[in-house]
């Protein structure tokens, strides 16, 4: 499973909110908001999402009273400038990242995970076809609801992401290191618990 199922896991352990941007961008989608309907059109074509419509959300997220304790960024920041945003916002808050996780893994092994990825349509629980199947295909245990593949899934759609995270993306652990930021890179090969472990650890240990 990917860095979602990881964050998740690990905000259980810590006790505070995991904040998944990409969450907070499909739940204003499927209510119809108008930043919903601005980013799926970024979202349905593989593309990041502009800052403006990230930031807007992500900020109203911090200020909520369960993040006084800490949280769990998930999928933020992607850019630069998002990065730099995310510094002066934490400054203003009163809040700092005692951590940046980086999950190091290989391009084909990425395709693989997230194109397996399927979503009930009703629940939002997700599986995946080979380390996570349902117990009926097509079939969510939980509610009975039917799977789906999601538009962002699709191979296409994933090596896209993939090739806009090393124009825009990649630069941003070059930013981090400049300015200082905590970074630690988990190699991401291996088993769910595997991977777990060497996050565990390095949140403990440096």
């Amino acid at each position: 499973m990917g860095k979602g199922t990881q964050a998740a896991r690990l905000s259980k352990v810590f006790n505070i909110p995991h904040v998944a941007t990409g969450d907070m961008l499909r739940g204003a989608i499927q209510s119809y908001t108008p930043l919903g309907q601005r980013a799926k059109q970024f979202i349905d074509k593989g593309q990041l999402v502009p800052d403006d419509l990230v930031l807007d959300l992500l900020g109203e997220r911090l200020q909520q009273p369960d993040t006084e304790r800490g949280f769990l960024l998930d999928g933020f920041p992607r850019t630069v400038p998002q990065a730099e945003v995310l510094g002066r916002m934490l400054i203003g808050y009163g809040k700092k990242l005692d951590r940046v996780l980086v999950l190091d893994a290989p391009e084909e092994e990425l395709v693989r995970r997230i194109s397996g990825r399927r979503t009930c349509e009703s629940c939002q629980t997700t599986y995946h076809v080979d380390s996570k199947p349902p117990k009926v295909a097509g079939v969510c245990d939980r509610c009975g609801g039917v799977l789906i593949q999601r538009s962002d899934d699709s191979e296409q759609i994933i090596r896209n992401r993939l090739r806009e995270f090393l124009a825009k993306t990649k630069p941003v652990l070059d930013y981090f290191m400049s300015e200082k930021w905590p970074v630690r890179k988990i190699d991401a090969n291996g088993n769910m618990d595997q991977i777990f472990g060497r996050i565990y650890a390095a949140v403990l240990l440096s």
